[in-house]
């Protein structure tokens, strides 16, 4: 789904009150890809993300040329948005509240993160019964991400926000030795 970029409270704020909106007009997956659209742009457009960002640049200046760049190319929430935003001095935190918005979103949606570590890469048939097995389990939508680390030697590794699965055979080793160790007379 989403970097790992921890978003401010003021973004997460902005971002569930602009999903609010975005629910009453039942177009949530819409205004999520228009932050997207617009948070690829400031990224690959570093220009654009400076003019956003210019305390040079007075907010009327900014918002007339908000208005001609993007009427007619974003629904008027997000561009109504983005003019709060720029009255506010927060057109800074674009990114942030684009993540936060479709983490909300992910949220709503029942979906969930789960990074899946594997010695070697899963063919996509491997990889989506990894992924109906983990949503099974969470009782949620998998979101999986694929990691290749080939020290776990086999087997995998699950994380699932915070926590840690581990069933790798690296640790499944790790964890004989230790037996092993504890049980030798000293």
């Amino acid at each position: 789904m989403h970097t790992d970029v921890h978003q401010s409270p003021v973004a997460i704020a902005y971002a569930r009150a602009l999903l609010e909106l975005a629910n009453e007009a039942k177009s949530a997956d819409e205004m999520g890809q228009e932050l997207r659209d617009l948070t690829g742009l400031i990224d690959t457009t570093p220009q654009f993300g400076q003019i956003l960002n210019d305390p040079a640049i007075g907010v009327e200046e900014r918002a007339k040329l908000i208005h001609r760049v993007f009427d007619g190319r974003l629904s008027k929430t997000v561009l109504n948005f983005l003019g709060l935003l720029n009255e506010k001095g927060r057109l800074g935190l674009l990114p942030s509240i684009s993540g936060a918005f479709d983490d909300l979103l992910d949220q709503q949606m029942g979906k969930m993160d789960v990074d899946v570590t594997v010695a070697q890469q899963l063919d996509p048939t491997q990889l989506e019964e990894v992924r109906q097995k983990v949503s099974g389990a969470l009782k949620r939508d998998a979101v999986v991400e694929q990691h290749v680390d080939a020290s776990i030697i086999g087997g995998l590794v699950l994380r699932v926000q915070d926590r840690l699965f581990d069933g790798s055979v690296r640790a499944q080793l790790d964890a004989i030795r230790r037996q092993l160790l504890a049980a030798r007379p000293v």
